[in-house]
């Protein structure tokens, strides 16, 4: 196999065995990482079958050398090596309402109920399903602790945590689907950081006008990972037959808000300044500004065991990174 890497679309050009190619089934396509993710996935030469609310919109974000469709009822008799599962509202774009938390949760627990359903009335079941979390399932904790996949939340921590049960029974729906046929990878994603969305979309605007810095008093950790890596991550579990069970996708090196801020500021040649109190936060943001003023020290002991390298450990390095192909 002989691959070309282009750090600016994450895209390989590459020469495959058609030996090793698989048909996929994968939600959220469209997505921040999505789109990544399945350009990569077309570039290694498998087979991409993307389920989608917008078809058009679809088809000007992916191309149309994927099968793209609106209606599970639209798969009868295919067989799907894998299916990778990150459909999901946004997080952090608006306050938690009622109203609000239930989209999260039918947008991530419903659906994936439904898609197994679908699966499970294919003739053949997938090698390996993939399914989104989120380090929001661990809840908040000091920074001193430090915490693996094998960490266990103490009921009373995480009681009134909304991220935490919206985790939790995500990861619960996508476990339904694990028997001896079928392999299930929980991917509990920090923080992504990449050129073109996610997260530092929303921050570079204030951080290159010289308004940014910390929230609160910065001490709070953020574990994060750049997108190269996540996606490099969930290549590796796709193709490692050895690889089941929840994996944090962070990079080994964690940093707190106010470390994230200085070197973000860095990047852009701007100073950091400016600080915003948690209590304007949770006026503005109301019960989700926890995933601003809060954090876990979270570490990949699991995909670092199986033999997975990161290729971002440095937040510098990584700021450095995106920031040169904007």
């Amino acid at each position: 196999m002989y691959k070309l890497y282009d750090k600016r679309s994450f895209a390989y050009t590459t020469v495959i065995d058609r030996e090793y190619r698989m048909n996929i089934l994968i939600t959220g396509a469209t997505g921040f990482i999505g789109r990544s993710l399945t350009a990569r996935l077309i570039s290694e030469g498998h087979e991409i079958t993307a389920w989608v609310r917008n078809k058009p919109r679809a088809e000007s974000l992916l191309g149309t050398d994927i099968n793209i469709i609106e209606q599970l009822e639209q798969l009868t008799n295919q067989h799907f090596d894998a299916v990778i599962n990150l459909a999901g509202e946004p997080i952090a774009d608006k306050r938690w309402t009622d109203s609000r938390k239930q989209a999260l949760r039918n947008s991530r627990i419903s659906l994936t109920r439904e898609l197994i359903a679908c699966i499970n009335r294919l003739p053949e079941q997938p090698s390996v399903f993939l399914s989104g979390s989120a380090i929001g399932y661990y809840g908040s904790h000091d920074a001193d602790i430090e915490i693996t996949e094998s960490f266990l939340p103490a009921a009373t921590d995480v009681s009134d945590d909304f991220a935490h049960q919206l985790c939790k029974d995500w990861e619960t729906a996508a476990l339904a689907i694990e028997n001896r046929h079928t392999r299930v990878c929980l991917l509990r994603t920090g923080i992504v950081l990449g050129h073109n969305g996610g997260a530092l979309g929303k921050m570079l605007l204030p951080f290159r006008l010289g308004l940014g810095g910390p929230m609160g008093n910065g001490e709070q950790v953020m574990s994060w990972i750049h997108l190269h890596d996540w996606i490099e991550a969930a290549m590796f579990l796709l193709n490692n037959p050895e690889a089941s069970g929840a994996f944090n996708l962070v990079s080994p090196q964690a940093v707190s808000n106010s470390v994230f801020s200085r070197a973000l500021a860095a990047a852009v040649h701007r100073p950091a300044f400016f600080s915003v109190p948690c209590v304007i936060m949770k006026v503005l943001m109301g019960e989700s500004s926890s995933l601003l003023c809060e954090g876990q020290n979270i570490l990949p002991d699991k995909l670092q065991s199986t033999g997975f390298n990161f290729t971002y450990n440095n937040i510098n390095d990584a700021f450095r990174e995106i920031v040169s192909h904007l």
